[in-house]
């Protein structure tokens, strides 16, 4: 592993596109915790989860993004639509409109939706992709005159059945292209590396539809199926030719770095957070 500058902030600076998830450091940390240690390092452009936020509030979540003077790069998450009873559907369509006025509050620059999986007891994988529609559908409209764009995030097909059964940025632009405005794609490297199609795809996206970039690395092996992302530099992504994709297509968005890992959740957060920052320069930049 890396050697990391025990002296961060005080002679170098952040990269202006550099974004942290809290994800990143969500063991470590409650919301105002994680924004401060972020703001220490110089770091103001964070991407917020809808339970660290609901746990302090929303009022009290806006007041510490102000406070530390941070960009909400986005708000994760709405969706989970499918569902095996009419009433689980009709619950998610409403929790999303309620993330949709979360997103809102705190100025978020998007809402990432989250398709989610089969329901329970099922294995129609297209109907729960129609349910996906239906329920993007039944928001769009209000996240629209909210003013918030709903970034669909594609999931890697091993999360097909229980996470997202949507899993490459090919099903999300079909899904975007019926929608129209105010939606676009969260584009994972985790998750759509692999994709044969990523740069079709990523042209086809555009400066427009290209609302979020999360950054993590690859491990080979993959230890766990979900909390086990990879540090920047310690996987098999090649971040420059993605960096180079989006800047092809006009791409000045935030470069979100998001981590689910046991390995790096075990450790101390400011060191993870410092961490992020030497990967970052030396692997995606």
């Amino acid at each position: 592993m890396q050697a990391v500058a025990a002296n961060w902030g005080n002679d170098r600076e952040v990269p202006s596109e550099l974004a942290i998830n809290l994800a990143t450091v969500r063991e470590q940390f409650g919301l105002k915790e994680a924004v401060e240690a972020c703001a220490a390092l110089g770091i103001r452009s964070l991407g917020f989860l809808t339970d660290q936020m609901r746990a302090v509030g929303l009022p009290e979540a806006v007041r510490i993004a102000e406070d530390n003077g941070v960009r909400v790069t986005g708000l994760a998450r709405g969706g989970i639509f499918p569902a095996a009873l009419p009433e689980g559907r009709a619950q998610a369509i409403s929790d999303t409109k309620r993330a949709v006025d979360e997103a809102a509050a705190l100025g978020a620059e998007c809402l990432i939706i989250l398709a989610g999986g089969l329901p329970a007891g099922t294995r129609d994988l297209a109907f729960a992709r129609e349910m996906v529609c239906e329920g993007l559908f039944a928001v769009h409209q209000y996240a629209l005159l909210s003013g918030i764009p709903l970034a669909l995030e594609p999931l890697h097909p091993m999360y097909a059945a229980d996470r997202a059964c949507l899993n490459t940025l090919e099903q999300a632009l079909d899904i975007c292209d019926l929608l129209g405005e105010g939606t676009g794609i969260a584009f994972d490297t985790y998750h759509t590396w692999w994709d044969p199609k990523l740069e079709e795809q990523i042209v086809r996206a555009g400066k427009r539809r290209l609302l979020a970039y999360h950054v993590s690395d690859w491990l080979v092996p993959t230890r766990h199926l979900l909390f086990d992302r990879g540090m920047m530099g310690d996987g098999v992504i090649d971040f420059c030719r993605m960096r180079s994709l989006l800047s092809g297509m006009g791409y000045e968005g935030s470069h979100e770095v998001e981590i689910f890992s046991s390995e790096w959740w075990s450790r101390p957060g400011e060191l993870v957070l410092r961490t992020c920052l030497e990967r970052f320069i030396a692997h995606c930049t």
